[in-house]
């Protein structure tokens, strides 16, 4: 039967590896831990007399263990529970008593019913039931003497006095008192029996949730010996007890493996990235993307050594005066420089002009605009073509159209140093002129 029932755990235990190897949790468990403080129940050979209260037969109890959560609908605990069993007789036929302390330890398969079928996994209250496998040490000991060292005689009239009852009694012995010290270990002279066993445990109970982390519960266990000794009575039944009890539950968890992926990065190298190679950090690079080769300061930005807002690599002046307006080169800009630049520009603006005005290419043009304006009379209906969107400024009349008119303005224009025209905007006017 003993080995029966220890292939059974073994399986159990096999069966719910299994299981939790194809479960992917979420949330990965660690061994939960708890502790408890209950009563524990005696129910065997001695406690079946008459007028016996169910008080004699009840102890403290204590329970320590842990307990590994298995997907979402098993676990294996291991506990250890320390107590005490006793019980005692007391009528015409029968005076025993026993105590006897028990250390056992539990491996028990838990069902929980908190697995999102019958609760939610987050539920408050969270059920379960458990069985598995004990071992139990016990020595039973009796309450035979009193204090004196005085052996209990108990007479029928339900005294216990010093002597034993006599025909006819004896009216003066002595009446004494149990003093529930449970002094002499039990034993049987025809059977030396080993005081350790197996048991069954069969639990259920329930957790509150106060928490993730923390959880109380409140639970039964049933557990049924392989042996008739706890009591120190051998009467072919084997001993059964209760122990309820309520415990504390410190529940524990590690990082998930989307976390652990994320905690292989290398976070110190990612401080130290610098993609411009300009000797500065990225985290501290105010100036990223910075042109390689370049001397930059402690900021990643290139040097300004008259800080005129033209890096060093760009200015043909190193040493400008500080607060001096600067060009784009980094050149002082003065009174006589501005007028000689306004004059260059204006008398080249004039020369542009006058020659692209007596350029014969312009009468050409001025040729065709009339060939597609003669066009366009005899067909009323042909589609207008789309000026393109990066040539619509020329458009100065908005009529759809680019006219040599338009181009000619353009084309001044660009001397007049407007940035909205470009010599690759003038060609490109040119080339749409001749497609619409």
């Amino acid at each position: 039967m003993i080995k029966k029932v220890i292939v059974t755990c073994v399986l159990f235990v096999a069966v719910a590896g299994n299981i939790y190897s194809q479960e992917e949790e979420q949330k990965k468990r660690l061994p939960s831990i708890y502790a408890g403080a209950g009563v524990m129940s005696f129910n065997g050979d001695i406690g079946k007399g008459l007028d016996i209260s169910s008080l004699t037969r009840i102890r403290s109890g204590f329970t320590v263990g842990l307990e590994q959560r298995m997907g979402t609908f098993l676990g294996v605990s291991l506990n250890g529970v320390f107590g005490k069993l006793a019980n005692s007789d007391h009528s015409a036929s029968s005076n025993l008593n026993f105590e006897s302390p028990i250390m056992q330890g539990d491996l028990n398969l838990v069902f929980h019913f908190d697995n999102d079928f019958l609760f939610k996994t987050n539920s408050i209250v969270a059920p379960y039931i458990q069985a598995g496998i004990s071992f139990i040490k016990f020595d039973p000991h009796g309450d035979l003497k009193n204090k004196n060292g005085v052996a209990y005689n108990y007479w029928s009239d339900g005294t216990i006095r010093e002597v034993p009852e006599m025909f006819p009694p004896q009216k003066d012995a002595v009446i004494i008192q149990r003093d529930y010290s449970y002094e002499t270990q039990l034993t049987d002279p025809t059977d030396n029996y080993k005081r350790t066993s197996l048991g069954l445990p069969l639990g259920l109970g329930f957790k509150l949730n106060a928490t993730d982390l923390l959880s109380f519960n409140i639970a039964g266990t049933y557990y049924l010996t392989f042996t008739d000794r706890i009591d120190n009575i051998k009467a072919g039944k084997s001993d059964r007890y209760f122990f309820g009890f309520v415990s504390m539950e410190l529940k524990f968890y590690k990082k998930s493996k989307e976390k652990e992926e994320h905690s292989s990065v290398d976070f110190a190298s990612l401080d130290k990235a610098d993609l411009d190679e300009d000797g500065v950090a990225d985290k501290d690079d105010d100036c990223p993307g910075t042109i390689k080769g370049t001397s930059v300061n402690s900021h990643g930005c290139p040097l300004d050594s008259d800080d005129d807002g033209i890096p060093d690599f760009k200015d043909k002046e190193l040493n400008s005066l500080k607060g001096a307006t600067v060009d784009e080169f980094g050149v002082t800009v003065t009174d006589q420089s501005i007028a000689e630049k306004t004059k260059k520009m204006d008398s080249t603006a004039t020369e542009r002009s006058e020659l692209f005005l007596q350029n014969p290419s312009l009468s050409y043009l001025k040729n065709v605009e009339n060939k597609f304006k003669e066009e366009r009379k005899n067909n009323p209906t042909a589609k207008k073509p789309t000026i393109p969107p990066a040539l619509k400024v020329a458009d100065k009349n908005k009529d759809g159209l680019i006219t040599t008119n338009e181009i000619t303005e353009a084309i001044d224009a660009f001397f007049d140093g407007n940035p909205a025209f470009s010599i690759e905007k003038i060609n490109s006017l040119i080339d749409y002129f001749f497609e619409q």
